[in-house]
């Protein structure tokens, strides 16, 4: 089946007790045994096992082609279940750009527990080569990174890390299945925020690893998703199950809407970069036509006059919400440095747009007369 198929029946079948063609929402904290104490059923308790869960998790493994899919309760749970597999000693490189939230569970509780991390800018495959050592096990990439949007050579990454003993994990929610398959360039862990786009409506929290391979990796993370206990509800997976079905066409035209807001902002005297990887002045646009099938709706600007300025054009808009998160039906702007830590590489004059549903033409006019509005 096609991906839009996929988003559709996959993990997906009429209720067989009563013929409802939506999956009912089961929210029950335990489950009966038989009488002989075993679960022929199935399910013995919401921590280790739900129906929908078990529905989402393996919608997701079909749509990203992985052996299988755990389910957390953020896209935070899901980078702390990939580092859980590491062990006291063991080295991740990480991008120089990169989630400030992955960077601070590295250098918080990963690193109290004796494992190691570098940054390192993951688009040039020789300085990764340059950096990888006797105790580097993982390689953890964001392409398109946030938030300047920049790509990285997947495949490369991959056989570099194989090469060294090493796994190269993909977070791919800037992506999406839809846009991009890291498993076909050789990832061994796809990881995704599905509070993002598959989720897609601002309503609902979780994330998600999806394993290659039906081995020791899936295993222990499945175990470490029953002992920790950081699972989403069965509210939470009927949500996202539903919004998969709808993955690929809003993920498609946020894309579209995205191009033409980037080619259109760029152009504005107040404007001094764009980054976006579907601009052909963008470094890694040729990268990125050979990878991605489309350039996804995240984009960067960086505006003339610095902080100031750039706060003064978030506060100016009208149709973009000046709010944390990306992915959902609404268009977002956000001051990216302000939130993160002090430690952000972050630019102080960059604002992250993330592009919704409304007409591409009504957020450019939105964008130039905020825009217009400064006076650097």
């Amino acid at each position: 089946m096609r991906l839009e198929t996929l988003a559709i029946h996959a993990a997906h079948a009429p209720d067989p007790s009563t013929g409802a063609l939506a999956p009912p929402i089961v929210l029950s904290t335990t489950f009966e045994r038989d009488p002989d104490g075993g679960y022929s059923r199935g399910h013995y308790y919401a921590r280790n096992g739900n129906p929908g869960r078990a529905g989402l998790e393996g919608a997701i493994a079909a749509l990203e082609t992985g052996a299988g899919a755990v389910a957390l309760a953020s896209g935070s749970a899901a980078s702390a279940a990939v580092f859980s597999l590491l062990a006291p000693g063991d080295h991740v490189l990480v991008g120089g750009d990169c989630y400030y939230g992955t960077i601070n569970q590295l250098q918080g509780p990963f690193a109290r527990i004796g494992i190691t991390h570098g940054r390192v800018d993951m688009t040039r495959l020789s300085s990764v080569a340059e950096r990888i050592n006797r105790q580097t096990r993982l390689l953890w990439v964001e392409s398109p990174s946030n938030p300047l949007l920049s790509v990285a050579d997947l495949a490369g990454l991959a056989r570099l890390a194989h090469e060294h003993g090493a796994q190269l994990a993909c977070d791919n929610t800037f992506a999406t299945p839809v846009l991009q398959r890291p498993f076909a360039l050789g990832a061994d862990l796809v990881v995704h925020s599905t509070t993002k786009y598959m989720g897609g409506h601002s309503d609902v929290m979780g994330g998600v690893v999806v394993t290659r391979e039906a081995g020791e990796d899936l295993k222990r993370l499945r175990t470490h998703q029953g002992v920790l206990g950081a699972v989403p509800s069965g509210f939470d997976c009927w949500l996202l199950r539903r919004s998969l079905a709808t993955l690929p066409l809003r993920i498609r035209q946020q894309s579209e809407n995205a191009l033409a807001v980037a080619r259109a902002v760029a152009q504005h005297r107040n404007v001094t970069a764009v980054h976006y990887p579907g601009l052909e002045s963008h470094p890694g646009h040729a990268l990125a036509r050979t990878q991605m099938s489309a350039f996804g709706a995240m984009l960067s600007l960086q505006v003339r006059g610095g902080e100031p300025a750039a706060f003064a054009v978030a506060a100016g808009t009208r149709l973009f919400t000046r709010a944390t998160s990306l992915g959902g039906v609404e268009s977002l702007i956000e001051h990216r440095a302000s939130v993160e830590s002090a430690e952000s590489r972050t630019p102080r004059d960059l604002l992250r747009l993330s592009i919704g549903l409304e007409h591409a033409q009504d957020l450019i006019d939105d964008l130039t007369q905020a825009l217009d509005g400064i006076n650097p």
